[in-house]
This record gives C-alpha cells, structure tokens and sequence, in this order.
C-alpha cells in the first residue's frame, strides 16, 4: 500500500495540480472580471467556452492516444510512442487552426449562441478575436503536456501550467485595470493576457521538446508519415473518446447557454459555479488521468490483478477527496458569494447552485475515475460515449430545455434538470466496472 500511495501521488499530484493551475487561470479572470461588473464576467464566461470545447477535443484526443502510449510504454516500446505522439500532436494542432478561423472570423455568430444581450455579445465577440490567435499554440502545448502524463512525466506539465499561470495573473491586472500606465480594457485586457501567457507556454515546450526531452522526440518523418496499423488503433480508440469529450464540452455549452438565454444574473452564477466544479473536482480528474496511466501501463505489463487493484483503489481514493472537497465548498458557499460583486438575484441563484453541486460532485468523483480512468485504460471507449452522450444529451440538457423554454420554470428549477446527468450516470459506470470488460490488452 506504500508504494502504491508513492506512485499515485508522484503522478496524480503533478496532474492535479496542472488541473488546478489551469482552473486558477480560469478563476482569476472570473474574479478579476467579477469587479469590472456582471456583464464583463458573462462576456468573458460564454466566449470561453469556445476554448472549453476545443480543450476538450484535445483531452479526447489524447485520452485516446494515451490509451496505446501507456500500453506500449509498459512494453518500453520507444518508436512506436513517437509514432502515436506525433500523428496526434499533428491533429491537434489541426483542431487549433479550425478554431482560430471560426472565433477570428465569426465571434458574434459564436456569441449568439450563448446569449441573447447585445452588451454580452459584443463583449465576448471582441473577446474572441484577440484569444482565437492562441488557439493553434494552446492545442499543441496541451496536447504534447497531457501525452507526456501518459509516459509518466506529468512534472513538466506542471512547470509550465505554473509559469503560465502566474504570467496570465500578473497581466490580467495590468490590462483588465489598467495599472503601469496601461489603458483599463476589461474584457479585452483578459483575453489579451491570456494570448500572451499561451505564447509563453509554446516557447517553454519548444525548448522542452527539442532541448531537454531525449527520450520520446517528436521527429518529423513521423509527423507527416503515419503508420497505417497505429492511425487504425488510434482511431477506434480515438474516435469515441474526442466525441465523447466533445458531446461532454459541447454540452457544458449547451448548459451555459440555456442560462444564458435566461438571464445576465444566471449566466454570471453559472460561471462561477462553472470554475467552482472544477476546483472541487481538480484531484478526481488528476486522479482519473492517473488511473488511466497506471492500469493502462499494468495491463501493457500483463500484470491484470495489478491493473484491478489499481483500479478499486483510485475509485476508493477519488471518492475520499471529493467529500472533503464538496464539504468544504459548502462550508464557503456564503464567502465565495460575497467575495464577488454580483447581484442579489445573481448571488440569490449563486448559493442555490452551489448546495446542488455539492450533491453532483459525489456521484461524479465515481463515474469520472470509471470512464475516463479504468474503462478508457483497457481500451473500453464506445461504453463511454454512448453512456456520456445519453445521460447528458438525452438526459439533463433535453429536460433542462423542456424545463426552460416548454415549461417556462425558473431559473433554480432548470439548474437541478441541467445536472442530472450524473445521476443517471452512476449506476451504469458502476455496472460496467464489475464487468471487467475493460481488462484487454490493445497493443499488437
């Protein structure tokens, strides 16, 4: 047990805290937005989900890629990692351009999408065209960092996350305040701060990847010349996890959208209660990565009791931290209200959500280390997909629609149908851990 407790956090703590770096990037501008005023915040809020959806296209990417990197890297399998490393990252950085021509192109189609206030469009639309230019760099960095967690060398990440972070904070002040003598630009000063933080994340993983990195190279011949059998396994195991992680993104979209439809004061609430859910769930995720990597190396091993007990142990451990963390929030929900300028009905809909999310959190620190943890290790991706894709798309996001927009309930009534698809989840994730279906090898 010792030693399973010094591998999980030599490797779960640095992803962890990559999770937890880049929410805190994500709360400052929340925070730093929340004193420029609720339209600002809404602004900033909605035009980031076009960030959110591709950074989950990436993660599904490489989820899916990570599933055959932590297989071969149990078999020590060097050239065949660079192989799956490079046709990903040349996907990816693929997903970044087709976002950067959508959000640099057409920011107030986007932003229709998400609200109907003409003060909010205009925000978020110049928003946009100022943080589409990053988009190419933050799908490569993310992408290349998230692969490397899967070959055990997450510390990086984290080195680069933090140096990005504490830039993305220091000209988040001087360009949404306007301090050092620079004009006050408020929603545009944070989405020029975080072009230029993202500029210094490529530059740090530039010098990482050619410089530093001698074991696993990105070489160029792999880069454009894809092994035909590896891009067929990376597909069929690929392709679920990006739908899956897109339906799941798109989704959160659809959420934040059917609140923004309702109202400023909803959208505000929603956002922070947005960058709240992840703070509570930033050790599950990292633990769930994790989880993916140790039973994903372990069954590359052939070692599948070892694959098992990793398993019940990550699901036992994500549920442990989630309480603490959900009880904490609840604890706070009073201070977290009053540390932002909102208003009573904003901050009225804010404690509500908070109690609700309190309750989600639970059911998801068990379906999160399961799908994207055990099952996506072994190779168990199409459970995933439809699972995720019903309960949310079929589920909550229909009902909370009908809730809104049939039925005309108020906004704390169409919450509570928005965040039911955890519940629905929980018993078949559950179903389909104790099948061990999941336990296969998909290296050749």
């Amino acid at each position: 047990m010792k030693d399973f407790f010094k591998i999980v956090f030599g490797l779960a703590f640095p992803i962890a805290l990559q999770n937890l770096i880049n929410t805190a990037v994500t709360t400052a501008d929340v925070v730093m937005l929340g004193k420029v005023g609720e339209t600002a915040l809404s602004s900033g809020s909605l035009a980031g989900q076009v960030q959110f959806v591709m950074s989950l296209m990436i993660f599904g990417m490489t989820s899916g890629a990570s599933v055959l990197t932590a297989q071969y890297w149990g078999k020590k399998e060097i050239q065949t990692i660079e192989k799956v490393f490079s046709m990903t990252l040349c996907l990816a950085l693929s997903a970044g351009v087709l976002f950067f021509i959508a959000s640099e192109f057409f920011p107030e189609q986007i932003m229709h999408i998400f609200s109907s206030e003409t003060d909010v469009i205009e925000g978020g639309a110049s928003y946009l065209r100022i943080v589409a230019f990053s988009y190419p760099m933050s799908a490569f960095c993310t992408g290349y960092l998230y692969l490397m967690r899967s070959i055990e060398r997450a510390k990086i990440g984290t080195a680069v996350f933090a140096c990005s972070l504490v830039a993305n904070v220091l000209m988040n002040a001087v360009f949404i305040f306007g301090l050092l003598g620079m004009p006050a630009l408020g929603v545009r000063g944070a989405a020029l701060a975080t072009l230029l933080s993202r500029c210094l994340e490529f530059a740090l993983v530039v010098f990482y990847m050619w410089k530093i990195n001698r074991q696993v190279r990105i070489r160029r011949t792999y880069f454009f010349r894809w092994d035909g059998l590896l891009l067929r396994d990376f597909l069929v195991l690929s392709i679920p996890v990006v739908l899956n992680e897109t339906l799941w993104g798109a989704g959160m979209s659809a959420n934040a959208a059917i609140l923004g439809q309702l109202g400023s004061p909803a959208a505000a609430a929603n956002s922070v209660v947005r960058v709240i859910r992840e703070l509570v769930m930033v050790m599950s995720v990292g633990l769930s990565a994790a989880t993916s990597v140790l039973v994903g190396k372990a069954i590359g091993e052939k070692r599948l009791t070892m694959a098992e007990t990793y398993a019940r142990r990550m699901v036992i451990l994500s549920i442990g931290v989630t309480c603490c963390a959900s009880l904490a929030m609840f604890s706070l929900r009073h201070v977290i209200a009053g540390a932002l300028t909102l208003g009573p009905e904003a901050k009225d809909y804010l404690l509500f959500m908070l109690v609700v999310l309190a309750v989600y959190s639970l059911c998801q620190s068990v379906s999160c280390p399961v799908i994207v943890g055990v099952l996506r290790a072994g190779g168990d991706t199409r459970f995933g997909l439809i699972l995720e894709g019903c309960a949310l798309w079929v589920g909550s996001i229909l009902m909370g629609w009908i809730g809104a927009f049939v039925l005309h309930l108020p906004v704390k009534g169409v919450f509570v149908l928005l965040m039911l698809d955890e519940f629905i989840k929980l018993p078949f994730a559950a179903w389909r851990y104790r099948s061990k279906v999941w336990l296969r090898d998909v290296t050749r």
